[in-house]
């Protein structure tokens, strides 16, 4: 959806650029500089803005995977410390005691995994849905 109103954009502009350019065939030379500086001032503007906006998302992406990282990893850590305290456990009762907690982690692990697959889902949904909403209110606003 976002790529085709882009691309409809895309074709905006370029219809815009077009028009300029059939314009500056009749404006004087000093008129046909100030408007190519305008358009190159637009255009290290534009350049400028995808810059910003590819640092911060590289930077929002980056923080989230670092958080994501230190979190699995301090899981992986604290599920291998339990696994290594339950071996190094001789007796029965203990063991049996392990194994069940050990079987709720599963379980509990498992229903983790399917309620993220579930947030998952809603999200896209909902952004879909917030997509199209945005769609209609700015269709509205434009009349």
């Amino acid at each position: 959806m976002a790529a085709s109103a882009d691309l409809s954009r895309l074709s905006v502009r370029a219809k815009e650029a077009e028009n300029h350019v059939a314009k500056a065939k009749s404006q004087a030379r000093e008129q046909l500089q100030q408007t190519a500086d305008q358009a190159r001032e637009k255009s290290q503007q534009a350049a400028e803005d995808i810059r910003t906006k590819s640092a911060a998302a590289a930077a929002k992406a980056e923080a989230a995977g670092d958080d994501i990282q230190r979190s699995w990893s301090e899981h992986l850590a604290n599920a291998r410390e339990r696994i290594d305290a339950r071996k190094a456990r001789a007796e029965a009762k203990m063991a049996e005691g392990d194994a069940e907690d050990a079987e709720d982690y599963a379980v509990l692990a498992v229903d983790l995994a399917y309620s993220a697959i579930e947030e998952a889902e809603y999200a896209v949904l909902d952004a879909a849905l917030a997509r199209i909403d945005a769609d209609a209110a700015a269709k509205v606003a434009s009349g």
